[in-house]
């Protein structure tokens, strides 16, 4: 399958082996659990290679892979730090108000006071809370309704209404 980075969606990161049938941790990367739960095959970049999934589960709040051909520990081991993906049409539906955070990657960003362009989002930066867009190379905007008060990802534009002083806060 030739695609490009963007035709998939990472959904979740391999942590370390569990037991000795072949079983990995992961780190989920969807905050819907049900987004695990009919899973029948992905593809692991770090080997790139599709992957049948035996079955998941959750064990006190740890996502658990097994997938079919990895029955022990040493095959586990080869697929630990791998990210899990699927392909991008295969993303879960998101709820009104909910926004995928490479959908907002590239969206202009729009002071709605001035109507000045305030730069594209760069990255998403998920370091806690509910997120800093992170606009051009260093303006980090809170991803809030108060803030962000107009979302179009289909149109590529953000408007925000910036609290006083937080261009400069976030300017070297």
């Amino acid at each position: 399958m030739s695609v490009g980075n963007s035709d998939w969606v990472t959904i979740a990161l391999l942590r370390k082996t569990r037991g000795n049938r072949g079983e990995i941790t992961a780190l989920p990367l969807s905050s819907k659990p049900e987004r695990y739960q009919n899973l029948t095959e992905v593809w692991l970049f770090g080997t790139g290679e599709r992957y049948e999934v035996g079955e998941t589960w959750f064990h006190d709040g740890i996502l658990i892979f097994h997938f079919r051909g990895v029955d022990n520990i040493g095959a586990a081991e080869s697929l630990v730090g791998c990210e899990v993906r699927v392909p991008a049409a295969e993303r879960v539906p998101l709820e009104e108000g909910e926004f995928f955070h490479d959908d907002l990657i590239g969206c202009q960003v729009i002071d709605r006071t001035t109507g000045a362009s305030l730069g594209s989002v760069s990255a998403f930066d998920d370091s806690g809370g509910a997120g800093n867009l992170v606009v051009g190379d260093n303006l980090l905007i809170p991803f809030a309704r108060a803030i962000c008060v107009e979302i179009d990802p289909a149109e590529r534009r953000i408007a925000v209404e910036l609290p006083e002083g937080l261009k400069e806060l976030n300017r070297p």
